[in-house]
């Protein structure tokens, strides 16, 4: 039997499988557009950022939360722990768990705002998804679709430019802005629940679109 990283290593960028993890990509701009502008410069699907804010935070910088970026550390490595007892390796249960915490934090963002002690509970929901898909997909070994960050991808991008490859890299940063800049405007004009709705519906249909 087949380990899901030999599955992955040789995923083309039209498998479906590589289609859905551009799809969760463009849910990731999504999210981090807004964890970062709406509930206080914290990142959900984007740990490292996660680390370097509560640096800033500790130096004395101004608005940055320690208590923010702990507690979507603390839960996604939650999420992370519970997929990796259960769906790591399985998109699709990943993908209906990850669907319902977008939606719960939705309700909450839509019945009480993004201000004030409301902002954790969000976060740690949206983490809490983030770190549920990220070991999901890790454990799926798709080179360069990580879902949730870009560094390596751009990294390959600049080393390897004759590189097979190539394509993949592109379409993985053109997607998470995909997700971003949308996700920014609702924020910005005051609808970030329904960025979140935007979040579950594509998380959504790509499960269900899926097929493993």
């Amino acid at each position: 039997m087949s380990t899901p990283k030999a599955v992955g290593a040789g995923t083309g960028d039209g498998d479906p499988l590589a289609l859905a993890l551009f799809g969760l990509t463009v849910v990731s701009g999504l999210i981090d557009a807004v964890s970062y502008l709406g509930l206080g410069h914290v990142f959900a699907a984007n740990m490292t950022g996660n680390v370097v804010v509560i640096g800033f935070a500790l130096a004395g910088a101004p608005g940055f939360s320690v208590l923010g970026s702990v507690t979507s550390l603390a839960a996604f490595l939650l999420g992370a722990n519970l997929a990796g007892r259960s769906t790591a390796g399985r998109l699709r249960p990943a993908l209906a768990a990850e669907t319902a915490l977008h939606l719960a934090a939705a309700v909450v963002v839509f019945a009480a705002g993004t201000g004030g002690a409301v902002q954790y509970p969000v976060i740690a929901l949206l983490a809490l998804a983030m770190g549920l898909r990220n070991a999901t997909v890790r454990a799926l070994g798709v080179p360069d679709l990580t879902t949730t960050v870009l560094t390596m991808t751009l990294t390959g991008l600049a080393a390897e430019p004759g590189s097979p490859r190539r394509r993949r890299r592109v379409l993985a940063a053109l997607t998470m802005l995909a997700g971003v800049v949308p996700g920014s405007v609702l924020v910005l004009h005051g609808m970030a629940g329904w960025a979140l709705v935007a979040s579950a519906a594509i998380t959504a249909a790509t499960g269900a679109l899926y097929r493993e």
